[in-house]
């Protein structure tokens, strides 16, 4: 297949993608409908409702715009030879004159040639989520950012994405250049144990960058926690508050870790707006994705996953028409990882899509556990809770469903827990 037929593919793709994911959006966002469910009639009134269904709306407009300009500028890059230009100019001298550093070897290359692309999608994405912060969530009462922590926590992601980010390139090149055959296989084993690094000592290492952890202090609802947990068998390292009211007042939990070095993390907005024993319930739905071993399975099928991935990564490099058709004179890394990350796009879906489906059943049955060994009732006021307070669209379109939702839409579930 030639550099022509891979160019038209790319080209191709990248339309798709963005018809098919803006055609899902319209049809879930014209799916709201005016009556309020029977289920939710006792926290929404009229005003509330329509409140959140302009809510959706703000969002959906901001997200078209975004999505457009971000498409215009790959189509610009593809047909405009952009990606090649990059390509020249980082194997050029002239840039040595304007770094710190010669650039000189692969990494180096191909690492400026992604800082300047990271650079570009920054300051397309970055006025976007200023506007989202400042203007729509502040608009319908969330926002709980100053300026000083939106551009702090810009700098501080920018900096560990390009820690991450170069260690990963480092490590991919260096095998790339060292192993011939089965490169894709020793990527899969490095993706794959630093993807349960992470899952380990993400409370740890992440998130106390971003947000201040400080141990529970309610001596009731840490004694409520701890006799569940004890009843049925699940060992717990920590209860932590995390200051989510810093940034928003939606609430919100996380669980993480594995084994020895399992963490819940509560917000302090969460704290505030539920009952003991509807955080309870909403810990004893976690502890049932552990007691059905929907972790490890999860975990097992990221692997698989990220192993797929790295198969076809490799058979990407080794056709030099792709890196051709994006501007190279050869097979190159830094253009063929850009041609795989589109043409790798249908695969991807596919995967997520089964993810999707087995992630929703899942929460099915981890609500079932939390109504077997605690109580359903609460579950379902904490589900409605979350819900109305974070105006969620609670009519979502089955196919967007099907294709993006991780849970259950909120009326399935509490009509399988009643």
């Amino acid at each position: 297949m030639t550099s022509e037929f891979w160019f038209l593919i790319i080209i191709g793709l990248v339309i798709f993608n963005f018809l098919f994911s803006n055609i899902l959006d319209y049809i879930n966002h014209k799916n709201w409908k005016d009556k309020i469910p029977p289920e939710l009639e006792d926290f929404y009134d009229k005003e509330k409702y329509k409140k959140a269904k302009l809510y959706s709306i703000s969002k959906s407009k901001i997200g078209l715009l975004s999505s457009i300009i971000s498409f215009l500028f790959v189509i610009s890059l593809l047909v405009f030879n952009g990606y090649g230009f990059l390509n020249q100019l980082v194997y050029s001298d002239s840039l040595n004159l304007f770094l710190p550093f010669e650039i000189n070897t692969s990494f180096a290359r191909s690492g400026v040639f992604f800082l300047i692309l990271f650079i570009l999608n920054s300051l397309i994405s970055i006025p976007f989520s200023y506007y989202n912060t400042f203007i729509i969530e502040e608009k319908y009462g969330f926002n709980k950012t100053s300026k000083s922590t939106f551009f702090l926590d810009i700098i501080k992601s920018t900096i560990l994405s390009i820690l991450i980010g170069g260690f990963l390139l480092f490590a991919a090149l260096y095998l790339y250049d060292n192993i011939n055959e089965g490169f894709w296989l020793w990527l899969w084993i490095g993706l794959s144990l630093l993807m349960v690094f992470i899952n380990m000592f993400y409370a740890d290492l992440i998130v106390p960058i971003f947000n201040k952890l400080t141990p529970l202090n309610n001596v009731e609802l840490r004694k409520k926690i701890e006799n569940y947990s004890k009843d049925v068998g699940y060992l717990l390292k920590n209860i932590y508050v995390i200051d989510g009211s810093k940034r928003s007042t939606k609430a919100n939990a996380f669980f993480s870790g594995l084994g020895p070095r399992k963490t819940i993390a509560l917000y302090d907005t969460l704290i505030e707006k539920h009952t003991e024993n509807e955080l309870v319930a909403v810990l004893a739905h976690e502890v049932g994705h552990f007691k059905k071993k929907h972790v490890l399975s999860g975990l097992l099928m990221s692997v698989i996953q990220i192993g797929i991935m790295a198969f076809f990564f490799e058979l990407c490099l080794k056709l030099p028409e792709i890196s051709i058709a994006l501007g190279g004179l050869d097979t190159n890394f830094h253009l063929g990882l850009i041609g795989f990350s589109i043409i790798f796009s249908p695969i991807s879906m596919i995967s997520s899509i089964l993810m999707n489906y087995v992630s929703r059943k899942n929460e099915f049955e981890a609500d079932a556990y939390a109504k077997e060994t605690f109580n359903g009732e609460d579950l379902s006021l904490a589900l409605k809770k979350l819900s109305v307070d974070s105006l969620s669209n609670i009519y979502p379109h089955p196919l967007y469903v099907f294709f993006h939702y991780s849970h259950p839409p909120l009326i399935q579930r509490l009509r399988a827990l009643n």
